[in-house]
């Protein structure tokens, strides 16, 4: 089946029953997974998926349906349903598909589809996944159990068309491997987590070293115990750095900005960090796993500074609430077939510094490294975080006893001003945000 033409054709066919404006969104995807435990399968799916979702508008009032079947009488009824559900919605004047202005040119992606994974025999997972568990267990005679330990791959198409005059379609693949084994003394348990997501075999990390990785975390970790209440420095290894990135992110959201529910709202313009933090959302990066031609509203992605050498540049937008703020969409709508557009970051990320994480540990003479965070991370409205944490303590700079059972507390704005260390080890490590090690001058660790 010719998906393109099939989109093309649903928003003709929407525009002669009526709609003055018309979008299609087409996914057609396959995927599959496994997870091991103790040398055998506990767990294989293998699915296919497809569907379109039918965005449409009359006289301001807008009507959205979608479907998995793609027979014509199917088709119809969903152009029928959007049609009616329009007629009934209350009319805004903000509603409608991105116009010409918006829409255009889509930069280069690069390659965002691996034959080597499309074209993977069905046993590879399960050999992957084993391999995983094989290495864990080999590594240290003190794991005792899995807690997950798994692989999986993921194919997937996007075709688009409107009556505004887009039309594109790419096609993308995904790969990844994870494990948490739990290591035990005898006299407690502790569990580690190690993941790899890539778009291209070839990037994705070795099973070997994804099991090894997983349980040199989870051992480090035995015999954790509390510390003392105290201000200290705090070094974020970069799984944990990408919470922090995401944080922003959310209190980077255009629609919070707008309703005033985001600490960041009335600081546009203002310097809220040293020169060496600069945070990105970039739908063009290259490999990325959020990388497209455009986003879900047809509009070409591209890259978004939302710290620039750490003034706060910009927002993120799609076309509704870009209307709202009297901005502009920065190519930042998300979606699925099955569900209208809403704002969601791309491939977002805090640009590696020149240091080495060994070098910003040196540097610390007492100190908390952070290799996990519990609970609900920050408040965008107010910007606060306080949550439990686990990592290690640093002492005259290296890595000394576990901790757990502590909290660190902070308040974003003040966070952002108290980086004073970024490393040089960016990574995307298990999603598309990334973020490299960093280190804050101090935050409040909790404890005893």
């Amino acid at each position: 089946m010719d998906y393109q033409q099939l989109a093309k054709k649903i928003v003709q066919r929407a525009k002669k029953k009526g709609a003055q404006q018309a979008e299609a969104f087409l996914e057609v995807g396959r995927q599959g997974s496994v997870r091991v435990h103790e040398g055998q399968i506990e767990d294989l799916t293998q699915s296919t998926s497809k569907g379109v979702g039918v965005r449409v508008l009359v006289k301001g009032r807008l009507g959205f349906a979608y479907t998995s079947d793609f027979e014509p009488a199917a088709l119809d009824h969903i152009i029928d349903l959007a049609l009616k559900l329009a007629g009934a919605a209350a009319p805004n004047k903000l509603n409608g598909l991105p116009s010409g202005k918006d829409l255009g040119r889509f930069g280069d992606t690069g390659l965002l589809f691996d034959t080597k994974v499309s074209e993977l025999p069905g046993d590879w997972k399960i050999k992957a996944a084993l391999e995983v568990e094989k290495a864990a267990r080999a590594e240290d005679s003190r794991v005792v159990a899995f807690n997950a330990v798994g692989a999986g791959d993921f194919v997937s198409e996007v075709y688009m068309a409107s009556t505004e005059g887009m039309t594109g379609a790419y096609s993308g693949t995904y790969v990844f491997l994870y494990a948490m084994p739990v290591a035990s003394d005898g006299k407690g348990l502790q569990t580690g987590y190690w993941v790899d997501y890539k778009r291209f075999l070839d990037d994705l990390d070795s099973p070997e070293s994804i099991g090894r990785e997983a349980t040199r975390r989870a051992v480090r970790m035995l015999g954790a115990k509390r510390v003392k209440t105290q201000q200290v420095p705090v070094v974020l290894d970069p799984l944990v750095a990408s919470n922090f990135v995401s944080d922003l992110a959310a209190a980077a959201n255009g629609n919070a900005v707008y309703q005033q529910a985001s600490v960041l709202a009335p600081l546009k313009g203002k310097r809220l960090a040293g020169p060496h933090v600069t945070l990105v959302d970039d739908g063009l990066l290259p490999r990325g796993l959020a990388t497209a031609p455009f986003d879900g509203e047809g509009v070409p992605t591209r890259r978004t500074p939302i710290l620039d050498k750490g003034v706060l540049s910009g927002f993120l937008y799609d076309a509704f609430t870009a209307r709202k703020a009297k901005a502009r969409t920065t190519g930042n709508a998300s979606r699925g077939y099955n569900a209208l557009p809403s704002i969601g970051a791309t491939n977002l990320y805090l640009e590696a510094g020149t240091k080495s994480p060994e070098e910003l540990l040196r540097e610390v003479d007492s100190g908390f490294y952070v290799t996990a965070l519990l609970g609900q991370g920050t408040d965008p409205v107010t910007g606060e975080l306080s949550a439990g944490a686990n990592g290690l303590w640093i002492e005259k700079g290296e890595l000394t006893h576990p901790v757990q059972e502590v909290t660190v507390a902070g308040n974003l704005l003040q966070m952002l001003q108290d980086v004073d260390g970024i490393g040089s080890d960016l990574q995307f490590r298990g999603g598309s945000v990334g973020a490299p090690t960093v280190r804050f001058r101090q935050l409040t660790v909790s404890g005893e």
